[in-house]
C-alpha cells in the first residue's frame, strides 16, 4: 500500500510541476482548419545566429504563452541546451496569428538545431514542413552550416524567406550580407526581412512574410484514409512514448486504432493534441496539421522516425517515402566507473536512446574497464551531450574511451571486416589493406586566416579540392580523413582563426591508406581504451606525445611506472613515471654507509615486488586529454 501511495504522490508532484496551459482552445481547431490558413515552416541557420531567440519572439508577440511564463530559449527543454545555448532536439510549437488580411492563420513552427552534429534532426524537420525561414546574422554573414542547412531545404523543395538578424548591432552590414546570400547561396535576398530577435524589431514583418510568402500545404483530403508522417518521438515517464506527427490525409482522433506501416505495431490512440508549447488536447488533427499522439506505446524503438501511420482497417495502401536513416560517424566505449552501476547505466542508455533516434549502442566488454557499451554518435558534440546527460540526469560516473571511426579491414582471403574498436583488430599477418572514411569539409574563413587553415588541413593529411572567394571570405573545400577530424580538429580550427571560421562536412566514402594500430602500455599492461588507429608516418610523433601527456595525467604511485606506445611488438615511444619515495635513511644518524645501503636495498626490493602486483589507477580525464593532440 505504501508503494502505491508513494507512486500516487510522485505522479501528483509531476502534475504540479507541469506548466498549466490556460489558453482556451480556439474554436477553429475543433472543426478542421482550412488548408489555405495553415503554414508549416522551420527555422534554419548556423549556430548562434538566433533561431531560438526568433522562435521566442514569434511565440511572445502572438500571445501563445502568457508573459509571466516567458523565458529565454522557451522551446529548449533540456538543462544542457539552456546552459550551452544550443538546440539539440528539433522542437515544435503551434501559433495562432490574426493576419492583416483579416484571416486567422495556424502557424506550425519547428525550431531546428544549427550544429553539424544534429543535421539529421534538421533533415527530418524539413520533410514535415513546406517552407523555411533562413536566419543569417547581419554581422557575420553566411557561414558553412547556413549553406548546408539551406541546401537541405532546397532539396526538400522549400520556399525560403531570408531573414537578417542582429540588425541593431553597430557591426551589422545588411546590404553586404544580402549580396553574400545571393552570391554564395544563389537565392533572391533583396526583399530579406531585417530584424532584431533580441529587441523584437521587425518581428511583425516576419509573421506577415510567413503568411504571404510561404506556401500552404499542397495536398490533403479530409475524407481519404488516414496517412500521417511520424516526424519524431520522445519518451515521457507518465504518458509513455509521445509521437509527433504531420497529417497528410484523413483525420486523427482519440480512440482510433492505428497501425505503424513499417513496424506493423497496432495501438489505440489515447490522446491527440498540439504543442502550444505546453501539451494541449484537441478533438482531432486534420490534413496539413502538426501535433502529437499518445497510444500507450512502451518503447520508442517501436516508433521508427519516417514511418507512415494509418488506421488498422481501411488504411492507406502506399506508405510515404521515409527519411534516410541516420548513420553514426563516431564510435566510443562508455563504461561505468563503478562496475555495480552497470544495470543502472543500461536502463539510462535505453531511456536516452528512446529520445534520440540517431544514438545507437551495443554491449561491450574490456579487459581493463569491465562491462560497458559501444555507442555510435553523429559527432563529438553529440558524444559530449549524451555523456553529460547520462552523468547529470541519471547520476552515473562514466569512463569514455577514445572516439574512433569505422575502418574497413580487408583480409587476405577476400573478406571485409568493419572495425569499430581498434582493440578488436585482427592479426596483422591476415590483413591485406585497411580503408578509412573520408569527408568533404567546407570551411568558410576570413582572408587573413586562410594560411593557418590550409596549414592545419595539410597537417591532418587533407587534399585540397577547391578554393573560392566571396568578398573578403574564402571558401575552401578539403578531402580529409574523418579519423583526423574526430578528435580536436574543430577546436584547433576555432583557435587558429580566433573563432571566425565555420565548418561543415559530409561523408564521401572510403579510401585505402597505410594505417596501423598503436597500443598504449601502462606498467606493461595494454590499456585497450587508449589504443588508436594512426597513419604509419605519424605514429612516432603521436605515440611520443601521448606518452608525455599520460606522464602528466597519471598520478605517481609507490612504484616506478613505464608508459609505452607500441605498434605490434615494437615499442616506438617510452616515458617513465618515477615512484613516490619515502626517505628511509632519515633516521640514520652517523654509522657507516652499509647501514644506509641496506635500508635502500630493502626499499628497492619492496618497490620491485609492488610493481609486479601493483595496479595503476588511470584517472577519467586522462582518457580524453591523451587523445587531444596538437601533433
Amino acid at each position: 500500500m505504501d508503494l502505491i501511495g508513494h507512486k500516487v504522490k510522485r505522479y501528483a508532484a509531476h502534475l504540479m510541476r507541469q506548466p498549466i496551459d490556460r489558453t482556451p482552445i480556439p474554436s477553429h481547431i475543433q472543426p478542421m482548419t482550412e488548408l489555405a490558413h495553415i503554414r508549416n515552416f522551420s527555422i534554419v541557420a548556423h549556430i548562434d545566429h538566433g533561431k531560438s531567440t526568433l522562435a521566442d519572439r514569434l511565440i511572445q508577440l502572438t500571445g501563445t504563452v502568457a508573459e509571466r511564463d516567458m523565458k529565454e530559449q522557451l522551446l529548449d527543454a533540456m538543462d544542457i541546451e539552456r546552459e550551452r545555448g544550443i538546440t539539440i532536439k528539433a522542437n515544435t510549437v503551434r501559433i495562432d496569428y490574426p493576419a492583416k488580411d483579416g484571416h486567422t492563420y495556424v502557424l506550425n513552427l519547428i525550431d531546428t538545431p544549427g550544429h553539424v552534429d544534429f543535421a539529421y534532426e534538421v533533415s527530418r524537420s524539413m520533410q514535415a514542413v513546406e517552407g523555411s525561414l533562413l536566419v543569417v546574422d547581419a554581422t557575420q554573414g553566411v557561414e558553412a552550416q547556413t549553406l548546408a542547412n539551406v541546401y537541405q531545404a532546397i532539396d526538400a523543395n522549400h520556399e525560403i524567406v531570408p531573414v537578417l538578424n542582429k540588425i541593431d548591432l553597430p557591426a551589422a552590414e545588411p546590404d553586404r550580407v544580402k549580396e553574400q546570400i545571393e552570391d554564395v547561396i544563389g537565392i533572391e535576398a533583396h526583399d530579406a526581412v531585417e530584424i532584431s530577435a533580441k529587441t523584437g524589431l521587425g518581428i511583425p514583418d516576419v509573421l506577415e512574410a510567413i503568411v504571404q510568402r510561404l506556401p500552404a500545404p499542397a495536398e490533403g483530403n479530409r475524407d481519404a484514409p488516414l496517412k500521417a508522417m511520424l516526424v519524431d518521438s520522445k519518451y515521457d515517464s507518465y504518458l509513455g512514448v509521445v509521437v509527433i506527427v504531420r497529417i497528410i490525409d484523413g483525420v486523427l482522433k482519440k480512440g482510433q486504432r492505428i497501425k505503424m506501416m513499417k513496424t506493423g505495431g497496432i495501438y489505440d490512440v489515447d490522446k491527440v493534441g498540439v504543442y502550444r508549447p505546453a501539451m494541449t488536447d484537441v478533438a482531432e488533427l486534420g490534413p496539413g496539421e502538426i501535433g502529437f499522439l499518445t497510444a500507450s506505446i512502451k518503447q520508442v524503438r517501436d516508433t521508427r522516425v519516417g514511418d507512415t501511420i494509418t488506421t488498422e482497417k481501411k488504411g492507406t495502401e502506399t506508405p510515404l517515402p521515409g527519411f534516410k536513416p541516420s548513420v553514426p560517424v563516431v564510435f566510443c566505449g562508455l563504461f561505468p566507473v563503478d562496475t555495480n552501476d552497470f544495470d543502472d547505466m543500461r536502463d539510462a542508455i535505453e531511456k536516452l536512446a528512446l529520445n534520440d533516434a540517431s544514438f545507437s549502442f551495443e554491449m561491450e566488454t574490456s579487459a581493463a574497464l569491465g562491462f560497458g557499451f559501444r555507442c555510435g554518435f553523429l559527432g563529438l558534440l553529440h558524444l559530449e551531450v549524451i555523456r553529460d546527460r547520462l552523468e547529470r540526469e541519471y547520476d552515473i560516473e562514466l569512463i569514455t574511451t577514445a572516439p574512433s571511426v569505422i575502418f574497413h579491414v580487408h583480409t587476405r582471403d577476400g573478406q571485409m571486416i568493419e572495425l569499430h574498436n581498434p582493440a578488436d583488430m585482427p592479426d596483422p599477418a591476415t590483413i591485406d589493406h585497411i580503408e578509412e572514411p573520408r569527408i568533404k569539409a567546407t570551411i568558410l574563413v576570413p582572408d587573413e586566416y586562410l594560411g593557418d587553415v590550409l596549414k592545419l588541413c595539410q597537417e591532418r593529411r587533407g587534399v585540397q579540392m577547391d578554393l573560392t572567394y566571396a568578398g573578403t571570405r574564402a571558401m575552401v573545400v578539403y578531402d580529409l580523413p574523418l579519423a583526423e577530424v574526430v578528435f580536436d580538429f574543430y577546436d584547433r580550427l576555432k583557435s587558429v582563426t580566433k573563432g571566425y571560421a565555420s565548418f561543415d562536412y559530409q561523408m564521401i566514402g572510403y579510401q585505402q591508406d597505410y594505417l596501423v594500430k598503436m597500443s598504449i602500455l601502462v606498467n606493461d599492461e595494454p590499456v585497450d581504451a587508449l589504443s588508436i588507429m594512426v597513419h604509419r608516418d605519424r605514429a612516432e610523433g603521436r605515440g611520443r606525445a601521448m606518452c608525455e601527456k599520460l606522464k602528466e595525467l597519471i598520478p605517481r604511485h609507490m612504484f616506478k611506472i613505464p608508459i609505452q606506445a607500441a605498434i605490434g611488438g615494437r615499442v616506438i615511444a617510452r616515458e617513465t613515471l618515477s615512484a613516490m619515495r619515502k626517505d628511509v635513511t632519515a633516521k640514520c644518524y652517523g654509522g657507516d654507509a652499509t647501514r644506509k645501503r641496506k635500508l635502500l636495498d630493502k626499499q628497492k626490493a619492496g618497490k620491485k615486488k609492488m610493481r609486479q602486483f601493483g595496479k595503476v589507477d588511470i584517472p577519467q580525464e586522462a582518457f580524453i586529454s591523451a587523445l587531444k593532440m596538437d601533433t
